[in-house]
């Protein structure tokens, strides 16, 4: 039960800072560009590579960690850092192909998914 109250905290207060520093970000930026997503996915992406850097191959930590910070944090912060870090795994481990491929897949099938739901949507 441990574990998913971590996950939950982790998660809820991800999700509470994502909002804060989006709203910050568009409250001060007055054009279309989504520059408050584009932040928070990419200091997502820094994080995660901190993080998992840290907690995988330079300390010794306990596996709530992972939990808290990356599951739960991240996970409500942003999912796209997830992403970015399986990606970066598989080029580091000699299979850019396979990187590259995720994220080609990643991108245009998750385009395409919004639009159809979208157009589903706009339907019904």
């Amino acid at each position: 039960m441990e574990r998913f109250l971590v996950v939950f905290l982790g998660g809820g207060t991800g999700s509470l800072v994502r909002f804060l520093v989006g709203t910050a970000i568009m409250s001060r930026y007055a054009g279309r560009f989504p520059l408050g997503t584009l932040a928070i996915n990419i200091s997502g992406s820094l994080l995660m590579g901190f993080v998992m850097t840290m907690i995988t191959e330079r300390a010794d930590a306990h596996p709530y960690w992972r939990l808290g910070l990356v599951i739960g944090f991240l996970g409500g912060y942003t999912t796209f850092s997830s992403f970015e870090w399986e990606t970066y795994i598989e080029t580091r481990a000699g299979l850019g192909w396979m990187g590259f491929s995720y994220v080609l897949a990643s991108v245009a099938a998750g385009y395409l998914a919004v639009w159809l739901g979208s157009y589903i949507a706009a339907r019904s």
